[in-house]
């Protein structure tokens, strides 16, 4: 049955597209886009593979057609296996329609150095400056994304900031400007080593404190599944624990 074989050749090309994809991104055999559109050719044809496979199984259920049916049924199952849990991811991820995740909504940090960057260039639709429309829509699914409030005084906590974003084993620090007491950089993430911008700057808090402003931007995409903010988030809480024991954060 030409649905069978279909399912069968669907599913086959579907693993060797959603491996090279993966693994080519994840270990710099291929650029990290390009790699994620393989993945994702890879997942509409498991998909294709899922649907010929039951509808092949269907026509193929007499026992004179069991070696049709049985490449249906392999199709079906590898379909299966790579797009459930794709349609789930994509189902959780969905309402994460932002990308670029700020502190500060009416007078963002905003990048200079990123912007000259390699990866950054070529696409004239593509700009690091802040999109006003970003705010609603980070309301909306975060809430308030607030600054942190810490007790060093600036130049102490742009010292102190630099330090913990440099460990990051992830990040880049690309410009680190102590004038302006801004540190521009870029993490890759894990899987598919994408690069995102961000840009932490202190700015000068009440009684001498600091007010740690931050702001996360995906290069790829219109949403990023919560990642810039888990990413501003997982920094606040990275900076807390340098406190001193006895130091409790600025209400």
């Amino acid at each position: 049955m030409t649905l069978a074989w279909l399912a069968f050749f669907d599913a086959m090309l579907a693993i060797v597209l959603v491996f090279v994809g993966t693994i080519g991104a994840h270990f710099y055999l291929v650029h990290p886009f390009l790699g994620f559109q393989l993945f994702v050719f890879g997942f509409l044809l498991s998909v294709l593979a899922l649907v010929f496979g039951i509808i092949g199984m269907l026509l193929t259920r007499r026992p004179e057609r069991r070696g049709a049916f049985n490449r249906a049924l392999i199709g079906t199952v590898v379909g299966a296996i790579i797009a459930v849990p794709v349609f789930i991811i994509l189902f959780r991820g969905g309402r994460y329609i932002v990308n670029d995740i700020t502190t500060d909504t009416d007078n963002p940090p905003e990048f200079s150095a990123n912007q000259n960057l390699a990866f950054n260039q070529g696409d004239p639709h593509y700009t690091l400056k802040y999109n006003k429309d970003n705010a609603a829509k980070q309301e909306r699914i975060y809430g308030v994304v607030a600054p942190l409030k810490e007790k060093d005084p600036p130049a102490a906590m742009y010292a102190k900031l630099k330090d913990i974003a440099a460990s990051n084993p992830h990040w880049t620090i690309v410009k680190a400007d102590p004038d302006s007491m801004t540190i521009e950089g870029v993490a890759i993430s894990w899987l598919f080593h994408f690069p995102d911008n961000f840009i932490i700057q202190v700015r000068p808090g009440s009684d001498g404190g600091s007010l740690i402003e931050m702001r996360s931007k995906s290069r790829y995409g219109v949403g990023d599944f919560g990642v810039n903010y888990r990413r501003i988030h997982n920094f606040f809480d990275r900076v807390a624990l340098t406190r001193d024991n006895d130091e409790e954060p600025v209400p």
